[in-house]
């Protein structure tokens, strides 16, 4: 399959891969129709994806089964009126609905908008106020649809809302019901195009509202490097990410990429998060390449992982934020497994990586994905590459030699904003990094996170990472407060582990300082200390560090 999109396919080195990568792009390419309906025409009977829950209930489908499933489930849709360039928010969790709505959108060329479960009221109204929703798809749980009912009197686009059941109210549409019932699929997307729009994310917001990220039907090609060259996936292979449907990081690992390679996707649709549960599945089911995010691999390293048998485990990955180094170690010393870390954004597809073919360095983002013209610049406005390593600089895509294939077209309906990120020929990410010697990128922070202290630029990652190699913390958010002498001081809010809040306290907060100024440069160290339950969060689970800030300039003016 890997043939008909890139020029060459295998690579015997990360300097082939560099020098060689690729892509062929069809100008009709659609993932639905040319790559799963092209698994079921090769290999009908080959396992695509395999689903279970927290009942212990499971589904199978075959290449053969899921083209039929979203076949009807397209001939579903058509028959409410969606079409090309509807759009159509998917609210589905785990349930094996996302998948086959996803394709089956993608074959009549609609738009899909997947969107969490914890969306609210009024998030659901300003989605619908932004993007022009014809369709809402729930997952039928209670909470869900009374969100949704009382957000529809301020969604005039909305049109229908489908459930898949449970729960099914009057005025709503069953999905089951009229999937089952659906005529034989006739495609009337004829017209299809490459460029055709087939997803939109808004995104997580983690310094202000929501953006409208559109992507073309280009975004699944470029998903190809995240699955084949990273996560090192095979024929074989069975494969977990663990992430909500509404996150891009699932189609980064639970939909476009994985096909393309004909791995089978595996799925655990469960309620509430235990890391027993993972590891538990893990060892039953035998899967053989894990991807997570870092707070994920937190979570199971405080874990007995003698306990599970995880010898199936060939290739672990992480991406979605910064790996502390602490995580790293742990984790291959339980395991064997080293975590090989990626960066992207939902803007993009995987940009840089630590690929198959390097050895990781722990907290390294490893290096730019061929597929993109990554650079990093000076982020003084100058458009001026960073020449020497160690130099921080902000993390661009160049966009005038080529096609970045994977690369968000715009901010729907944001000229301004698209603007502001996309300029001078290159698409700014607002990220901030550095490479070593050899090449490696690492990350600094969101430039608007960064701490400048008495001249110092501080990124809060390095804060971090030295903070959570202390047994008492579990998470923590590096923020800078206003000090009339430094300019700005670093701040850390802390959650500590369960044997150690009850000595929170002047005691602690002098260890922890003591402590930083033992594993990074000692200008670094926090000097102020916040102990809290939680801290805030996007719906996809990235730290809202703006929103600490935001409370702290609050409490400054109210004392």
């Amino acid at each position: 399959m890997l043939e008909r999109y890139l020029k060459q396919a295998t690579f015997s080195s990360l300097e082939d891969f560099q020098k060689n990568f690729e892509f062929k792009v069809p100008a009709d390419f659609n993932f639905a129709c040319d790559v799963v309906d092209g698994w079921a025409e090769q290999a009908p009977d080959k396992l695509a994806m395999l689903w279970t829950n927290d009942k212990d209930e499971e589904i199978r489908y075959t290449f053969g089964q899921l083209k039929e499933e979203s076949d009807r489930t397209a001939s579903f849709f058509q028959s409410l009126g969606i079409g090309k360039g509807d759009m159509v928010m998917l609210i589905l969790k785990r349930r094996h609905q996302f998948w086959t709505s996803m394709l089956a959108l993608n074959k009549i060329g609609a738009i899909a908008i997947p969107a969490t479960f914890l969306l609210t009221a009024k998030d659901i109204v300003y989605r619908c106020e932004k993007a022009t929703i014809k369709a809402i798809i729930c997952c039928g749980d209670e909470d869900i649809m009374d969100h949704i009912d009382e957000a529809l009197p301020d969604c005039p686009s909305v049109e229908h809302r489908i459930s898949i059941g449970p729960e099914m109210r009057e005025g709503w549409v069953d999905f089951n019901d009229g999937v089952r019932k659906a005529a034989p699929f006739v495609n009337r997307y004829t017209d299809r195009s490459v460029d055709d729009y087939m997803l939109m994310y808004f995104t997580s917001g983690t310094s202000g509202e929501p953006k409208m990220v559109v992507h073309d039907n280009t975004y699944a090609l470029g998903h190809i490097t995240t699955a084949a060259y990273w996560h090192n996936l095979h024929e074989n292979s069975l494969h977990l990410t663990i992430a909500d449907t509404g996150w891009a990081k699932a189609a980064w690992g639970k939909l476009y990429g994985q096909w393309f390679v004909g791995a089978t996707v595996f799925v655990y649709d469960h309620e509430k998060f235990t890391p027993a549960d993972i590891l538990h599945k893990i060892e039953q089911y035998k899967v053989t390449s894990l991807c997570a995010p870092p707070t994920i691999f937190r979570f199971l390293i405080r874990e007995d992982l003698t306990k599970y048998d995880l010898s199936s485990l060939e290739y672990c990955t992480t991406a979605g934020e910064a790996l502390n180094g602490a995580v790293y170690e742990k984790f291959l010393k339980a395991t064997g497994i080293h975590l090989m870390e990626g960066f992207g954004q939902t803007e993009t597809t995987l940009t840089l990586a630590t690929f198959k073919w390097m050895k990781p360095k722990p907290g390294s983002m490893g290096v730019p994905n061929p597929q993109y013209d990554v650079t990093l610049l000076k982020n003084d406005g100058s458009l001026q590459p960073v020449t020497e390593p160690g130099k921080i600089g902000q993390i661009a895509l160049r966009t005038d030699k080529r096609r970045q294939i994977g690369l968000f077209r715009k901010y729907y309906r944001n000229e301004e904003l698209t603007n502001q990120v996309w300029h001078d020929n290159y698409y700014f990410t607002g990220d901030l990094a550095y490479f070593d010697e050899d090449g490696y990128y690492w990350f600094v922070g969101r430039a608007d996170d960064v701490i400048k202290s008495s001249g110092y630029r501080i990124g809060p990652f390095e804060v971090e990472s030295a903070l959570m190699t202390h047994p008492s913390v579990v998470e923590c958010a590096i923020t800078g407060v206003p000090d009339p002498i430094r300019g700005e001081v670093v701040k850390a809010t802390i959650i500590l582990g369960k044997e150690w809040k009850d000595k929170a306290g002047e005691e602690l907060i002098k260890e922890l300082q003591e402590h930083v100024k033992h594993e990074t440069a000692p200008y670094k160290y926090p000097r102020v200390i916040e102990f809290v339950d939680e801290l805030p969060k996007t719906n996809s689970g990235k730290i809202r560090r703006v929103e600490i800030r935001r409370r702290d300039h609050e409490k400054k003016e109210n004392n």
